[in-house]
């Protein structure tokens, strides 16, 4: 009986496994130094006890033991504690015990003896899929991060919510900017749903209407208007009644419909196409831009009294660079979907696959990223979505978090980590707190590392 199970059962991440104690030791001390604290059991049988006792979300175990295998151990994990993850460790590796390990649900095997950066990795990367896991489920739970038909969890998201909840009922104008694929529409749907309006939603692109065509779509056409008008035809004023008209890419819209569209606005009131009869509409209107209708006024194309009645309340959503939190939510959210239209059992992402969907830049934003995941829905042999069902420019931009390869004239395991420590600090723009949970250690083990290095803590 180890020392673990008489010591008090307090809140620990890492259990090893092993009836060897002196190796058991080894590797929780090599943890506890990189701020991963672990605790210790000399079997299968003192494991299974401690893992009643406490939540340990991981569990290192050795393959071969008395009293019980590594492989007997995991199938047991797997059955009582399934949101816990499992390492396993051997002398005697070979690929048939690798492919059963992953095949039983262990997270990765690695075989003895093994490289302490090389278990470190595997360890922080386990680590990272369960606070990932852990967050996705706890979102989940508490209906967080979704509003309507959109996922955002993050401050600059929630902000938008929040604001969207309270001009909703308003009948003024609302005009949302912001890049191609961003979620306009989206945002344009909650705000009727949250109005309380009886009439429908009614949503046209403006930049795919011909400009010959556009004040009938918008009016309506009175029968015998033109040759191939041979009934009376609503038009989108008459069809919102009630309700949203949304407006998207409302730059699009011709200068000589602009002026009709402002009166419509104003009198409330629209004529047909070959009508001399005026129809009162209640309408709301949302417009959406991807374009700078700012500039377009001052540059003759935007009419500027127009663009006053329509920017009464102003919504701006972010591109997804610069809310990446949310996309472990919305990669969840659609990979769900995807999953559905396509009769396909794929149910996450692993978490390789996810840190690279979290530093891609997205230009084309959520759009883009819906595209990614469909197409790795498709592709994915298994359960969960890898790095091989990726595009290989995902995340390619960054660079791999691993550090570089060494010189040609080698160099030291302290060089090698000391480098890592400087990408990690540089990627997360500095911030001390995100670079050790990046890392995986706690801040004062990043700022002792710091001082051994001799680089600024500032």
């Amino acid at each position: 009986m180890s020392a673990s199970r008489s010591a008090p059962l307090g809140p620990c991440p890492i259990l090893v496994v092993d009836d060897d104690r002196e190796m058991a030791d080894l590797l929780a001390e090599i943890l506890s130094d990189e701020g991963l604290p672990a605790r210790t059991a000399t079997g299968p049988r003192e494991a299974l006890w401690m893992l009643d006792s406490v939540a340990f979300p991981l569990v290192i175990t050795d393959l071969r033991m008395p009293g019980g295998s590594g492989m007997e151990l995991l199938t047991s994990i797997r059955a009582a504690h399934p949101a816990t993850e499992v390492i396993m460790i051997t002398a005697f590796g070979t690929i048939d015990t690798a492919i059963e390990a992953i095949r039983r649900g262990a997270y990765d095997y690695i075989t003895k003896p093994f490289k302490t950066g090389e278990i470190l990795a595997v360890v922080r990367r386990a680590l990272e899929k369960i606070g990932l896991a852990d967050e996705v489920r706890r979102l989940k739970a508490g209906g967080a991060g979704r509003f309507h038909d959109m996922v955002g969890a993050s401050p600059a998201m929630q902000a938008v919510f929040d604001y969207v909840r309270r001009v909703a009922r308003s009948p003024a104008g609302v005009l949302i900017s912001g890049e191609s694929g961003t979620g306009k529409e989206l945002i344009a749907r909650a705000i009727h749903a949250e109005s309380g309006r009886s009439g429908p939603v009614v949503t046209v692109n403006c930049a795919a209407v011909p400009e010959t065509l556009m004040e009938g779509e918008f009016f309506g056409v009175r029968r015998g208007a033109y040759t191939d008008a041979r009934e009376d035809r609503k038009g989108l004023f008459e069809q919102a009644h009630g309700g949203t008209l949304f407006l998207d890419e409302v730059g699009e819209i011709p200068l000589a419909v602009q002026s009709k569209l402002l009166r419509a606005l104003q009198d409330r009131v629209v004529r047909r196409v070959g009508d001399d009869k005026e129809i009162a509409t209640q309408v709301r209107i949302v417009a959406a831009t991807n374009a700078d209708l700012k500039a377009e006024v001052a540059a003759g194309r935007f009419r500027e009294d127009l663009f006053y009645r329509l920017n009464v309340i102003p919504i701006h959503l972010p591109p997804l660079r610069e809310r990446r939190e949310d996309i472990p939510l919305l990669a969840e959210t659609l990979v769900a979907r995807f999953a559905k239209d396509n009769g396909r059992d794929v149910s996450g992402v692993d978490p390789a696959a996810l840190e690279r969907l979290c530093r891609h830049p997205w230009p084309g934003n959520i759009r883009e990223l819906a595209n990614v995941l469909e197409r790795a829905v498709i592709l994915a042999p298994g359960p969960t979505i890898t790095e091989a069902e990726l595009p290989p420019e995902v995340g390619e931009a960054a660079g791999p978090l691993a550090p570089e390869a060494p010189p040609s004239g080698g160099v030291t395991l302290a060089d090698v980590e000391r480098g890592y420590i400087l990408r990690v600090i540089e990627e997360t723009g500095g911030n001390r707190s995100v670079a050790a949970k990046r890392l995986g250690i706690d801040r004062k083990t990043l700022y002792r590392k710091l001082r051994h290095y001799g680089l600024s803590e500032s």
